[in-house]
């Protein structure tokens, strides 16, 4: 099956997919404790019943079992080398037992376990081979399509996409991520997000799986439908689990579950399926509940829209202004210069802050320095601007290579800056915009230069708007630069440029853009001239400029146009920037007259580990080093906590502040007292329990515990109860924290918790977290609940607090 019929057979009416797998090879024998695709194509005969179930059940798609069959995973076991045996044996088996159904074979990819770069220490580029090596032996042995399926974060879903396109173009890809009941993944990115970031990239059906219950991904659908492109799908639980005799119980039987199934189609799925707690017999019941259902299509062709990883920017058509903050570019400015030769980011990051402070929409990045390695500059400045700020990135080079290296690892879509007509651009940065799923500006500039007339110009645009819809793009993955020139040397060149804008705004129907502050080059009083010329082009249709948005005139300007041009819904960002200032922002501009110990603080907050050392050196000479743990580390992380349960903080942030903070802990080390050696003594047991390997969230929380001061005694994933109790009480360690990703394994909790009363640790205190655990079965267990890593620290220091 090629693209093409997948999207044909996907819009022809309902699709439906199978349901959970881990829970029904339980229900066979699936022991605890081994890996779980090697015991299934070692018992071909309990996965086959369970694929002919689902077959039988009316399932369209069904997922081979292949889940935990990435090298990464299957390392755990010592199974690496018997990867392709593994993914092809499993494929085998669903076709064999499948054979009478025409049902299609998904090869299934999914999380690696690992934390990827930019936010993690895991390479980008070997989690692209992780999966190119998966999905390689997939689909040598068979498969239809591939899945990649309940991914936490956005930028491994990427790599399993990218991976499947540079092997097979051709083949569909269904995309899918778990969104926790905030609305988000585990590391910021919300369903909008990641759906234009994953179908610009090239997914060819996105949706939800896990985590949640029919209800909530009802609501996700309906906010989805509006700027899709694709084909949306859904696969929820069964509802929240709980914990029944010791075993896992979901509350839905069949019929309930299907009961919710028309509204999942009619809020916009295609595909709809199983996760957790979902059996054949729920699916045979959902079949039922579609069958005389029809599908309605993407609304979209294209969606005019950018995104970081924790948000999404809309471009033109009826979208607010969008400023593109210009600082971070070295042209003009000797210091940043000066750095960039010597391969440090300070002034960059800290420009990309004020910047995000002031306002700005988007940041762009230009490192194009005299003397530089403009590639590494460039990816590094977005492996590190892209978790320290939510603004999406607008990538500006006219080096291919280094355009490539960005685009590849950026964690969202991107704005490319710029094609122009020259043939070397076309020809080379268009491929790169249709293979990452960049927007693109248009800069309508020849080999020849920059076209006088506002004819030539137009001539110009359309050719390259021509190339790019040629190269795979729409006009609404496209904006037009209106080339500001500077009128001191071209009287006229203003109007053409407003002219040019109009055009492309009125009678293309294009997103536009322009630097600005380059018409009044040369100039007296050039913050007037660019503060008039900014209200001339906006008046004609500019939707978004280079700009500097600490000008806080242009920035007014702007709130106040948007407002009176009705792209501005019931005045509301016009109210927040004047009516009620926003004093609640997190980011805050560095300056030269901030205090030692107040730049200290900054670099937590900031999370610029970089700079702390030098900060606290100089902080030294007029304070100690407790007083600054007391009163600037200490205060800055918590400070970060509280942000991050108010979701104004997102997972990476909390990772930059977390790392900046163990920074300055080890510098100051030797120097801190005996008392706050004491208070870093509290001890803590860290554990996955037994069966499960998925440790994210757990070496997350033991990060961050580790820079509260506690001593984790991190046991690792797939451990025994007695492992765990026994370490306990050995080490006389009153609190322990146990973690669990599947709803397979959360019933291991329990069991250690009743372990430990049995064998003298009634006195111990244990906490709970992970994907498929909720308060309510933490009280049910006799345990404490952490919602989150920062609720986990909380919950840590209050209990150890009363273990003393």
């Amino acid at each position: 099956m090629n693209r093409q019929e997948f999207r044909a057979l996907c819009l022809s009416r309902p699709l439906l997919l199978d349901g959970a797998t881990g829970t029904e090879l339980m229900k066979r024998g699936l022991p605890a404790g081994v890996c779980p695709e090697l015991w299934a194509v070692e018992h071909p005969a309990e996965l086959g019943a369970i694929a002919a179930a689902y077959g039988a059940s009316g399932s369209d798609i069904v997922y081979a079992c292949t889940f935990g069959g990435n090298r990464a995973k299957l390392e755990e076991f010592g199974l690496a080398d018997r990867l392709v045996e593994i993914n092809s044996r499993a494929v085998q088996i669903a076709r064999a037992s499948l054979r009478d159904t025409g049902a299609l074979i998904a090869g299934d990819l999914a999380p690696t376990g690992k934390l990827i770069e930019p936010y993690g220490d895991f390479a980008f580029a070997a989690a692209v081979e992780i999966f190119r090596e998966q999905a390689s032996a997939l689909l040598a042995a068979g498969a239809d399509l591939i899945v990649v399926e309940t991914m936490l974060d956005i930028q491994e879903a990427r790599a399993a996409l990218i991976a499947v396109r540079e092997i097979a173009p051709a083949a569909p890809v269904m995309v899918s991520l778990t969104f926790g009941d905030n609305g988000q993944t585990l590391t910021g990115t919300d369903p909008v997000t990641a759906l234009i970031t994953l179908q610009a990239l090239g997914a060819d059906a996105f949706g939800c799986n896990c985590s949640v219950g029919p209800e909530m991904m009802t609501a996700w659908l309906r906010a989805l439908k509006p700027y899709s492109t694709i084909p949306l799908f859904a696969k929820p639980n069964a509802g929240q689990p709980r914990v029944v005799n010791g075993k896992t119980v979901f509350p839905m039987d069949a019929a309930a579950f299907a009961a919710h199934f028309p509204a999942l189609v009619a809020a916009g799925a295609n595909l709809v399926g199983g996760c957790c707690g979902s059996s054949p017999e729920h699916l045979a019941a959902a079949a039922t509940a579609i069958k005389n259902l029809s599908v309605a299509p993407p609304p979209r062709r294209a969606v005019n829209a950018v995104t970081s990883m924790r948000g999404t920017v809309f471009i033109g058509k009826d979208a607010p202004f969008a400023a593109i903050g210009e600082r971070i570019n070295p042209t003009g400015k000797k210091k940043l210069a000066a750095e960039l030769r010597e391969g440090k980011l300070t002034i960059a990051r800290q420009f990309a802050l004020e910047q995000t402070q002031n306002g700005a929409a988007l940041l762009d990045v230009n490192m194009g320095a005299a003397g530089v390695d403009e590639k590494h500059l460039l990816t590094a400045a977005t492996k590190i601007l892209s978790t320290l700020t939510p603004c999406p990135l607008c990538l500006d080079t006219a080096n291919p290579d280094a355009m490539a290296a960005a685009l590849r690892l950026y964690p969202g879509r991107a704005l490319l800056n710029s094609v122009s007509a020259e043939a070397a651009r076309l020809e080379k940065m268009l491929p790169l915009a249709q293979k990452y799923g960049a927007m693109v500006i248009v800069l309508p500039v020849t080999d020849g230069g920059v076209p006088e007339t506002l004819d030539e110009r137009k001539t110009v645009a359309l050719k390259i708007i021509d190339a790019a819809v040629r190269a795979g793009l729409s006009r609404d993955d496209l904006v037009i630069d209106g080339v500001v020139m500077t009128a001191s040397s071209a009287a006229d060149a203003p109007r053409v440029t407003a002219d040019f804008v109009e055009w492309c705004a009125r009678d293309l129907q294009m997103a536009t853009t322009a630097g600005v502050s380059n018409v009044s080059f040369g100039l007296p009083a050039r913050e007037q001239l660019n503060l008039a010329f900014l209200g001339l082009l906006i008046s004609r249709g500019l939707s978004a400029a280079l700009i500097n948005p600490a000008v806080a005139a242009m920035m007014d300007l702007a709130a106040a146009t948007d407002a009176l041009l009705n792209r501005d819904k019931n005045f509301a960002r016009y109210l927040r920037r004047f009516a009620a200032p926003n004093n609640n922002a997190p980011i805050g501009a560095t300056n030269n007259e901030k205090s030692p110990r107040e730049k200290v603080y900054d670099c937590v907050i900031d999370g610029d580990d970089a700079a702390i050392t030098g900060a606290l050196q100089q902080a030294l000479a007029t304070e100690t080093a407790q007083d600054l743990v007391d009163r600037a580390l200490l205060p800055a992380i918590n400070q970060v906590g509280d942000w991050f349960e108010k979701k104004i903080y997102f997972l990476p942030q909390l990772m930059l502040s977390a790392a900046a903070l163990s920074a300055g802990f080890k510098f100051l080390e030797p120097l801190l007292t005996k008392s706050v050696e004491a208070t870093a003594a509290k001890k803590i047991i860290m554990a996955t329990v037994k069966g499960d390997i998925h440790d994210i969230g757990k070496n997350i929380v033991c990060l961050l515990l580790r820079n509260y001061g506690f001593d984790v005694w991190d046991l690792g994933k797939d451990v025994t109860a007695a492992a765990i109790v026994e370490t306990a009480l050995r080490e006389k360690i009153t609190v322990v924290g146990l973690s669990a990703l599947m709803t397979t394994t959360m019933t291991e909790m329990p069991q250690v918790i009743a372990y430990a009363r049995a064998h003298g640790g009634e006195h111990l205190q244990f906490m709970v977290g992970g994907a498929a655990v909720d308060e309510t079965f933490a009280a049910e267990i006799g345990a404490y609940y952490a919602a989150d890593a920062v609720a986990a620290v909380k919950l840590a220091r209050r209990l150890a607090d009363l273990s003393r």
